[in-house]
């Protein structure tokens, strides 16, 4: 696997570009379907509670309206009247209630209990069959203003559930108790407030907890038949602190959300139980909009990521075809390069490379021609000397044995000096064999031209088994003789300086001769680099043949250097490496 990845970048760009893409885009749909769910959760949370908070405020404004229609009541004076003297304007008084009773359609009775229960029976706005009223509490021990718990009545509408609110009648002159008043509301209608607004759309359902947590109304009925603790154990916990809150009751399918909020002002609380099935069906409505959206980026980022790899990776791969069918002895193939991004550029550098390439090969052809052709010239110097050194040898004996003694030295000089021409074929010499040639040369045009000159040898003797190629000091001294010391009415003198400059060595041939004008000496220093496709000029030969050995062995930067002032002289001069270790060329 890790083989089949290493062959091929675009298989390895893809597999990094989707991977770095993918997992943060996983990373984010989950944190997003997270915090979506988490929001949707409080979200439904807060709208319970503000709809626990409407049904408070409906439900309270039912408590004042009740205790408001108590203290109306006490305070009438046909009822204190009623309490006082039961036989009095009983009519009034139950018609009064009985307007009260159908003004409001969640009381169900109204009742005065008086005092002296013997003398008069309780005054009712409705006709109780049943009651266990009586049962649950002992309203002569009532001495304040209270709410009863969740009792059975039965009517000529059936058996129902109310509870009752309950105060003391006092006289407001002697503030004695002249008996009780009842205000008895109906569960059922009163459960209608929790229906709207409905909580959870419907789904939730509703408890009303008087102050002593006990269930006074709720939408399932089912929930009246026992205490709070029983459904919802330690609810009394959790009300027990703030106005309003929620917790989590249960497990797995059975999970519910409760909300409670209190109302402060009569500690009566409202309970509002949502199933957690209503927030699963959310969060996976918001799993599959989360679940959609990661799908299609991962798709978009597959598709694009693709794209991306093959606009990249194909002309790479069109440039490895071509650089795989690369003939040495034909041109680059050139890319054609439509972009101006960095495969474009790419492409651009591809076909300049080539044609540098090409134009190097048309550099190196030509140096290599240039090099046999000096190489030719030096074979031919090697050639003719050859046949004259024989020849020379025949004579020098001859003058030996007829005691011609300056024949004989200048034959031998002129022997020795040809003899290195040959050299065995060789081209490098040591520096003490270049200077050993110059002196043999010189010693033959002493003969000819007595006393017209003298040469000069400074040397540093570090040098003198340093090789070197050969025929480079021979060919500037004679130029120096025949341009400079030959052109001069007195006696010259052409000095010889070799020395040693960190890794090169430096060699000067100057002379003190008619020199050159500034024409004479541009015109000479043109003649070493002649410009391609034209003639060379006769002019200087020997020392642009010395140039273009030197460059074609040492490089372009061991060029000769001429410099000369008319009537003072000449300096040419060049700098080579020393060589570390020599090793003869023998393909020359």
């Amino acid at each position: 696997m890790i083989k089949w990845f290493g062959y091929s970048l675009r298989r390895k760009l893809s597999v990094i570009m989707l991977v770095t893409t993918l997992i943060p885009l996983l990373f984010l749909g989950t944190f997003a379907f997270t915090i979506s769910s988490n929001i949707t959760e409080e979200k439904a949370q807060q709208a319970g509670l503000d709809t626990l908070a409407q049904m408070d405020a409906k439900f309270r404004f039912i408590l004042r309206d009740v205790e408001n229609i108590s203290l109306f009541l006490i305070g009438q004076s046909d009822v204190q009247a009623y309490m006082k003297k039961p036989d009095e304007t009983r009519a009034q008084i139950l018609g009064l209630m009985t307007n009260l009773v159908y003004s409001k359609d969640y009381i169900s009775n109204i009742t005065i209990f008086p005092k002296n229960a013997s003398a008069s029976e309780p005054l009712a706005t409705s006709t109780i069959y049943k009651t266990d009223f009586s049962q649950q509490i002992d309203i002569e021990q009532i001495t304040d203003k209270m709410w009863t718990n969740l009792y059975h009545i039965e009517t000529y509408l059936g058996d129902r559930q109310v509870f009752s609110f309950i105060r003391p009648l006092r006289s407001y002159n002697n503030y004695q108790t002249l008996g009780w008043l009842s205000i008895t509301l109906d569960e059922q209608v009163l459960s209608r407030i929790w229906s709207e607004p409905q909580l959870a759309e419907g789904h939730g359902q509703v408890a009303l907890l008087n102050s002593r947590n006990e269930i006074m109304s709720a939408t399932d009925k089912s929930w009246l038949t026992g205490p709070i603790e029983t459904l919802f154990p330690s609810v009394n916990e959790h009300i027990k602190t703030g106005t309003s809150g929620e917790w989590t009751f249960g497990k797995g399918n059975d999970k519910q959300n409760i909300l409670y909020y209190r109302e402060p002002s009569t500690g009566w609380t409202l309970i509002g139980v949502i199933p957690s099935e209503l927030y699963s069906a959310q969060n996976r409505y918001i799993l599959q909009l989360t679940g959609v959206a990661v799908v299609l980026a991962v798709l978009t980022n597959i598709v694009l990521t693709l794209f991306v790899i093959q606009r990249v990776t194909n002309p790479l791969r069109a440039l490895a075809r071509l650089l795989t069918k690369i003939n040495p002895s034909e041109p680059l193939p050139q890319y054609p390069a439509d972009s101006r991004d960095e495969i474009g550029r790419l492409a651009q550098s591809y076909n300049m490379l080539g044609t540098h390439i090409e134009a190097l090969k048309t550099q190196l052809i030509h140096d290599e021609t240039r090099k046999k052709e000096a190489d030719m010239r030096a074979l031919q110097a090697q050639i003719n000397p050859h046949f004259l050194y024989n020849t020379l040898s025949s004579i020098h004996w001859i003058a030996l044995l007829t005691e011609e003694n300056r024949i004989a030295e200048m034959v031998g000089a002129l022997s020795d000096f040809l003899r290195f021409s040959l050299n065995k074929g060789k081209e490098y010499c040591t520096v003490s064999q270049e200077l050993a040639h110059i002196r043999n040369y010189v010693q033959v045009q002493a003969i000819r031209f007595p006393d017209e000159f003298e040469v000069d040898f400074t040397i540093d003797e570090r040098l003198n088994d340093t090789y070197m190629l050969k025929l480079l000091l021979q060919p500037l001294v004679e130029n120096a003789m025949i341009h400079g010391i030959q052109k001069k009415e007195a006696k010259g003198i052409i000095s010889i300086y070799a020395e040693q400059k960190g890794s090169l060595m430096s060699f000067k041939v100057m002379d003190d001769g008619i020199g050159m004008s500034e024409d004479q000496l541009k015109t000479v220093r043109e003649s070493l680099n002649p410009q391609k496709g034209l003639p060379a000029s006769d002019a200087s030969y020997g020392m642009r043949n010395v140039h273009e050995r030197l460059q074609l062995h040492y490089g372009p930067e061991s060029g000769l250097i001429i410099e000369s002032r008319l009537y003072a002289g000449t300096c040419v001069s060049f700098s080579i490496p020393i060589l570390e270790d020599f090793h003869e060329n023998h393909d020359r």
